[in-house]
């Protein structure tokens, strides 16, 4: 019997989902609206095929196109708005970017120069990767950008350390660029797009500012320092592997850059500075990245040629964001995202002196908002009941502002974090893979992490 359920384990959460919808349906639950319960249904059975994977992410985002139109769940507009964000146009700007990086060889050079660095152990691969992605966090805003961008590297780094694909070093290769530069970069202020929303929200509407330095202080030593470290261990633990021994001396020979290699490595500073100046020009990273593949692709240019264009751009991954942010759309349009969170914090135990059960409580009220509204909308959700929560609590506004953090930074499961997903599908990795180390992670968050975020705040006297 364990080993059926092992097996088919997929499947059943597939069918539960699809049971749990059918039964939304059935019973009408008088605190959703009649769209609301439609809503709540189809994406039920959408985030449970997107979790399990019981058929291929791309296939359940038309599926969800598909439903949402028939039984009118929203306008077009809403259903189809993944196809207009700049999410989309980032990640297939990232798709062109990817393959000019590996088709001209410019990535197996940078992937050389850096695997010089890393030569050794495994550990020392998956930490200096880890390293490699915070650091990154400090000096790019966008989390996406740095994804599109250490991505294809990764990919030639694996290769180069002899990780083919389907192999646990592979998988465990790109998870930590891919998750090292997302998830502990919510610990640094504009490295994250919910950051920038909560830092735009609580000036609006509480005239609370939030500072780069006093935000370090309290977020980054685990939010950051202490989740990097979990996630090298993990990886470890889930995905080990032994590299390729290569010869010191003839690691970086490379023949001089070619005429391709060096446009694309200008082009590739030229954006690079250009998303880490992004808050000078404000032009959205997705624009800097289409703007790239547009010139990588141009006539005269022809990094990027018409066969490669057509054959070796992941046109899936297009229509699989799409569907993620479409339905994002939906939810917040039908209100469900704003309700659901309301009645969360509604059965929550807090009151004044509940210091610790206050700080447990939003925390996690936060965290299970994200899995209706997807990361970016916990801010958009949650802030505006922030000041009742701080009534209800006794707690400055500011201390309940910063609860949200904790709540928004645990991705329980990837199709929450746009970058994560851009990530695994400009990498060619299974889903499943990020959601395994994500579930881990976001139940170690909530056993370990919060007790210890707990403490850390009473001794800075934010609680």
């Amino acid at each position: 019997m364990l080993h059926y359920l092992k097996t088919h384990i997929r499947t059943i959460f597939a069918l539960l989902s699809i049971v749990g919808a059918a039964a939304l349906l059935l019973s009408s639950p008088a605190i959703l609206t009649p769209i609301q319960i439609k809503t709540a249904a189809l994406a039920l059975v959408t985030i449970g095929f997107w979790a399990t994977g019981i058929i291929p992410e791309h296939i359940t985002s038309l599926l969800f196109f598909l439903l949402a139109m028939l039984f009118s769940i929203a306008s077009p507009e809403v259903i189809f708005s993944g196809f207009s964000s700049a999410a989309v146009w980032l990640v297939f700007g990232g798709l062109v970017i990817g393959v000019a990086i590996m088709s001209t060889g410019l990535g197996r050079r940078i992937a050389d120069w850096i695997a010089i660095r890393l030569h050794g152990s495994y550990l020392r691969i998956i930490s200096g990767l880890v390293i490699t992605g915070v650091l990154f966090s400090f000096l790019m805003p966008s989390a996406m950008g740095r994804v599109v961008l250490l991505t294809p590297i990764a990919i030639a780094i694996a290769d180069h350390f002899g990780f083919k694909e389907g192999t646990k070093g592979r998988t465990g290769v790109l998870l930590a660029i891919i998750l090292g530069t997302f998830i502990p970069a919510f610990g640094i202020l504009p490295a994250n797009v919910p950051n920038m929303i909560l830092i735009g929200m609580a000036e609006t509407q509480y005239h609370v500012t939030l500072l780069y330095g006093p935000y370090l202080f309290l977020h980054f030593p685990v939010l950051s320092f202490v989740k990097a470290v979990l996630i090298v261990g993990l990886i470890l633990w889930l995905y080990p592997d032994k590299p390729v021994e290569r010869n010191k001396q003839d690691i970086g020979r490379h023949a001089p850059m070619t005429r391709n290699e060096t446009i694309l490595a200008i082009a590739l500073v030229v954006m690079l500075l250009l998303w880490m100046l992004d808050f000078l020009h404000h032009i959205s990273p997705a624009w800097i990245a289409l703007g790239g593949a547009v010139f990588l692709l141009f006539p005269g240019i022809n990094i990027v040629e018409k066969k490669q264009f057509n054959q070796k751009i992941n046109w899936a991954s297009i229509f699989f964001i799409a569907g993620i942010l479409g339905l994002g759309g939906m939810i917040n349009s039908s209100g469900l995202g704003q309700t659901l969170a309301a009645k969360i914090i509604a059965l929550l135990p807090i009151g004044e002196g509940r210091d610790f059960i206050n700080f447990v409580s939003i925390s996690f009220a936060s965290a299970l908002t994200g899995i209706a509204t997807t990361l970016p909308g916990v801010p958009a959700v949650f802030t505006p009941l922030s000041e009742t929560l701080a009534k209800t609590t006794g707690l400055p506004i500011k201390t309940v502002l910063m609860m949200q953090v904790i709540g928004f930074s645990t991705t329980i499961f990837p199709y929450q974090a746009p970058p994560i997903v851009i990530g695994m599908q400009l990498s060619g990795e299974k889903f499943s893979s990020a959601a395994k180390l994500c579930a881990i992670l976001a139940a170690i968050t909530a056993l370990f992490l919060l007790p210890i975020n707990y403490f850390w705040w009473k001794l800075l006297g934010w609680l």
